[in-house]
C-alpha cells in the first residue's frame, strides 16, 4: 500500500501530468481524425506548464500552509500581524524528521541526504545547541534505501559536532503516520519540538496531535520567502515553480490520504 500511494500521488505531479495531456493531445492530433480536441488538451498542456513554471500559484498555495505556524527562537517579525515568532521552550526531546536521502558511499555524507532533510537536521541541531541538556531524536527509516534515513542524519550530525550521547535514532518508520507512533513512546507524555518542512508541518502536527501527544512546531525549509528588495527574474518562468507545486500538492494529498483512512 505504501509504494502504491506513492506511484499512484506521481501521476498527478506537475511534470508529469503536464507530459501525461500533452500525450494524449498529440495522439489525437497525430493518429486520429479527433483534431479539434487534441489542439485543445494540446493548449490546455501547454497553458498548464507555463501556469504552474512561475512562481505565483505555487506560493499561493504553498503560503497557507508554511504560514500556520511561526518558526522557534527567530525574533524578527515573521509575518504581516506584526506577531513575533515563538521563543525557545524548555524541553529534553528535539524530534527531526527525514526528508529524504541516498546513500552513496562514493559521496560526502552531507550529500546523501536530501536538501529537505539536511535544512530540518541543520535547524534541529542549532535548537540542541540552544536548549541545554536536550536530545535530538533523528526519524525515518529504510524507504527506498537499504539505510535508514536516520542513519544517514546521525552521521551528518556527528560530523557537525553533535555528541553521540545526545542522539536517538528511530529507524523504522516508513511515512509520517508510522513516525508519529513510533516516536511516542519514546517521549511520552513530555511536550516535544518537533522540526520539519514548513509545508508539511500542518499535516505532521495533525498526525501527531492525534495520537494525544504535545509537539511544539518549528518549521523550517520555507519555500515562500518574503524578498526585501525587486529580482527580475521572478518574471520568468522557471524549475522553480514545479518544484513548489510538487511539495503543494504532495501535501493537500497527504491531507486527504490520511483524512480517509482516519489518522487525523
Amino acid at each position: 500500500m505504501f509504494v502504491l500511494k506513492k506511484i499512484i500521488a506521481q501521476f498527478f505531479s506537475p511534470v508529469p501530468l503536464c507530459l501525461e495531456i500533452l500525450v494524449i493531445g498529440l495522439f489525437l492530433l497525430l493518429f486520429t481524425q479527433k483534431q479539434r480536441i487534441g489542439k485543445l488538451i494540446v493548449t490546455v498542456g501547454v497553458m498548464l506548464f507555463a501556469i504552474l513554471s512561475y512562481r505565483g500559484i505555487p506560493n499561493m498555495l504553498l503560503r497557507p500552509l508554511e504560514r500556520q505556524y511561526l518558526p522557534l527562537g527567530v525574533t524578527a517579525t515573521s509575518d504581516t500581524t506584526g506577531n513575533d515568532s515563538i521563543r525557545l521552550p524548555s524541553v529534553k526531546w528535539i524530534v527531526v524528521l527525514s526528508g529524504g536521502h541516498t546513500s552513496d558511499p562514493n559521496i560526502p555524507v552531507t550529500s546523501q541526504i536530501s536538501d529537505a532533510s539536511l535544512v530540518r537536521l541543520i535547524e534541529g541541531v542549532r535548537l540542541h545547541n540552544e536548549i541545554p541538556g536536550s536530545k535530538l531524536i533523528l526519524s525515518g527509516g529504510k524507504v527506498f534505501d537499504a539505510v535508514a534515513e536516520s542513519e544517514t542524519m546521525e552521521r551528518v550530525a556527528r560530523a557537525i559536532g553533535v555528541k553521540q550521547e545526545d542522539i536517538i535514532l528511530e529507524s523504522r518508520s516508513k511515512d509520517t503516520s508510522d513516525q508519529a507512533q513510533l516516536i511516542k513512546p519514546i517521549v511520552g507524555d513530555d511536550e516535544f519540538i518537533l522540526v520539519t518542512s514548513a509545508v508539511h508541518m500542518p499535516r505532521a502536527m495533525a498526525l501527531f496531535k492525534k495520537l494525544g501527544i504535545h509537539p511544539i512546531p518549528a518549521p523550517t525549509g520555507h519555500s515562500v520567502k518574503e524578498s526585501q528588495g525587486s529580482n527580475p527574474f521572478h518574471f520568468f518562468p522557471d524549475a522553480g515553480g514545479f518544484s513548489k507545486i510538487e511539495s503543494a500538492l504532495h501535501e493537500y494529498l497527504g491531507f486527504v490520504w490520511v483524512k480517509l483512512r482516519g489518522q487525523i
